[in-house]
Formats: C-alpha cells, structure tokens, sequence
C-alpha cells in the first residue's frame, strides 16, 4: 500500500482566482510527490469555526488569504516572530502533537523577490519608502528592518493608519501623509507600493517620480498586471525596477516544504507557468 497524500489548500474568500494551485501544483509534479493542492472558499462567518478545528480538515496544512489571516492567526496554538507580529498569519500547519501552527511568509517572499531579481538591492539600506498602511505594508516594513534600512517611511492617504504602523515598528519607522511623498522621495533609495492601486480593475496609482534618484530601486507588490503604470514610470526615467510576482512565488517555498518535506526553488519556468496563466506579459 502507498501512503495517503498529503493535502493542502489556499482558503480565504473569494479564493477562486488564486495561482497558489498552479504554484504547488508545479512543485508537486516537478519533485514527484504524492500530494494534493487546492483552493477552499470559506465563508467569513465559518472562518473562526475552520480554523479552530482545522486538524478536523483533512489537511496538512494551508495558504491564507484575505481576509481570513488574522482569523487564521488567532486560532493558531503557536505562531512565528512575523505572524506575532502582525497579527496574522498566511501559513498554517499542523505539527506532529496536532497543533496548529502559523506563520508569516509575505516578507521572506519580499524579500526572496528582491534578492532574486536585483542582486544587491540592499547593499547599502537607506532610506526606503512604503507606499501604503494594510497587511502588506507591515510584511514589508517588517522586512526592510530586517535588512537594517535607517529610515522606512510609511506614506498613505489615511496618515493615522501609516502611524499605527510606525508605532508598532520603532524608532526607524515614520508616517506621513500623501502630501509629503515628493520631498520624501528626493533621499530614497527604495520604493515599494504595497496598495491595490494601479492593479487592474483598480483606479490608478498617481505618484510623479521626478524627484526620484536615478540610483533607486522601484517595486509594486501588484502582478496583475505584471508592468504596473508606476514601474513603466521608474523604468522610463532609467530606475531599476522589480514586478510583484516573485513575492507571490517566493511566499510559497515555506508552506511547501512544511507540508510535503521538500524545498523548492522559484524557478524561471514556474515563473514562465504563472505569466503564461496572466496573459502572457513578461
């Protein structure tokens, strides 16, 4: 007799657009493994009820997505530094007493995106700006400080919530309002939105980066689509600049390896999977 699959699942709701199944799909396939991934849309009312008895699932373990992470958090028995943190978490498993366990991979994935796809970004951490005050924003400031940036600016229309975050985060963290961006941005070495804007089916992100060091790095945790009216900007005035997808990808090599044994790569061909499933841009 063979063993049981092991099975996961992205759960948040709406889940169905999710390419986490394509992602762990291409991992189960590529490593040979004996395992199941698919996507479970749980209702927000049976959210807490679904975590709390998560060993009842038949999963191993799962991704989760808005807007259950903070549901998935607080149902977790243990959690890691990020998920504490932040307060949430999008990595759950079981260990092998059967508790459930969390985890935050949105800034490793940030941060794998980055060190992948322009080596030596954070040789010299400066002054980095967050554009943006929800659950990505924190992933990221908590990583940039993680890579000792000085100074991590948070700038957001609703500068109370970019406040929240500073507070939390330290002596290195400042918010400002949106006003503030053009002299902010003359001293920085990074930019990173983290807000929906400029995705599509979104209104557009309206940033003028003429006051922007050609020496500066500009990222969009948006993917979709993957050449953001920002990093077309950036890139047009000669800035280095990297699209959001990796974070996808890299946020999932944790989850993998906990649940089926084998760490995985971010590879150019589920790069080239995940961009074929978007359209197709590059």
């Amino acid at each position: 007799m063979t063993a049981a699959a092991r099975k996961a699942a992205v759960t948040g709701h709406p889940v169905a657009h999710s390419r986490s199944p394509l992602i762990h799909g291409y991992w189960l396939k590529k490593f040979g493994i004996n395992g199941e991934y698919g996507c479970l849309d749980i209702e927000p009312d049976d959210a807490d009820r679904f975590f709390r008895t998560f060993s009842e699932s038949g999963l191993t373990g799962a991704n989760v997505t808005v807007p259950h992470k903070e549901i998935a958090a607080a149902a977790c028995d243990r959690l890691d530094e990020a998920a504490k943190v932040m307060g949430a978490a999008n990595t759950i498993w079981l260990d092998d007493a059967g508790r459930l366990c969390g985890a935050n991979t949105d800034w490793t994935g940030f941060l794998g995106n980055l060190d992948q796809r322009a080596p030596g970004w954070d040789d010299d951490p400066g002054t980095a700006i967050v554009l943006g005050a929800g659950g990505a924003a924190r992933a990221i400031v908590f990583a940039l400080l993680s890579r000792k940036f000085k100074a991590v600016h948070i700038v957001n229309r609703t500068p109370e919530k970019a406040a929240k975050i500073a507070e939390e985060f330290g002596s290195r963290t400042f918010a400002h309002s949106w006003d503030n961006l053009g002299t902010l941005l003359e001293e920085a070495g990074l930019v990173v939105n983290t807000t929906t804007l400029g995705m599509t089916g979104k209104p557009p992100l309206k940033v003028d980066l003429s006051p922007l060091p050609q020496s500066a790095l500009v990222t969009d945790a948006v993917y979709v689509p993957l050449q953001t009216d920002l990093l077309k900007q950036a890139e047009q005035r000669g800035n280095r600049t990297v699209d959001g997808l990796g974070m996808l990808l890299h946020q999932a090599v944790p989850g993998f390896e906990r649940w089926f044994g084998v760490r995985p790569e971010v590879d150019d061909d589920l790069r080239a999977l995940i961009v074929r499933d978007l359209g197709g841009a590059k």
